[in-house]
């Protein structure tokens, strides 16, 4: 490949990009929004953006697979199967809810039934299973808790989290995983 069709390629992928988000901030905003509204806000011709995405499903598509894609590397980029298992949660809990954040309206239409997205999904939830097997085996985790359980408090959370617009990654991981291993109680017994 030389190097004129590379460039063409890099700028055909940025274009893509800044299509997704436009699209993404455009349809956080307006579900209901028009392909020309996203053009605008991506700076690009409409017929630009049909001649990348055929159609406004097809660009909701890209959005959601473009999405899945950064929460996988999310996880991964936390590296939760070699870093300390406290500090992986908190990774993992910070990358995530900045996908979450920057991606919802991409997120929310990522359908399990599209067999990629299904996959990564599968993938995460190994990982996480991974995760919280080692951190109770290092005491982060009570001995007693059901880790299927405590991954399943720990996903509601985060999804909890995410609803807020206007939040800082870094201070609701850190409020997801306080939560998570002290929980909301004082600790007295009825």
């Amino acid at each position: 490949m030389n190097e004129t069709t590379r460039a063409i390629r890099s700028d055909a992928a940025r274009t893509v990009r800044t299509i997704l988000e436009a699209a993404e901030r455009v349809l956080s905003r307006n579900p209901a929004a028009s392909m020309e509204q996203i053009a605008e806000a991506a700076g690009v011709a409409r017929t630009t953006v049909h001649r990348r995405f055929a159609s406004r499903e097809a660009l909701v598509d890209a959005m959601a697979a473009w999405a899945t894609r950064r929460f996988a590397e999310a996880v991964d980029s936390a590296h939760p199967d070699t870093t300390p298992p406290l500090v992986a949660l908190y990774q993992v809990t910070a990358s995530v809810l900045r996908v979450k954040l920057d991606w919802g309206f991409a997120m929310s239409r990522a359908l399990s039934a599209d067999p990629e997205v299904a996959r990564v999904h599968a993938d995460v939830a190994e990982s996480c299973d991974r995760l919280f097997r080692r951190a109770q085996a290092a005491g982060v985790l009570r001995a007693d808790v059901d880790p299927d359980w405590a991954r399943r408090v720990y996903y509601a959370l985060m999804h909890e989290a995410a609803q807020s617009p206007d939040g800082d990654p870094d201070d609701l991981a850190a409020r997801v995983v306080d939560t998570l291993l002290r929980g909301v109680g004082t600790g007295q017994l009825l």
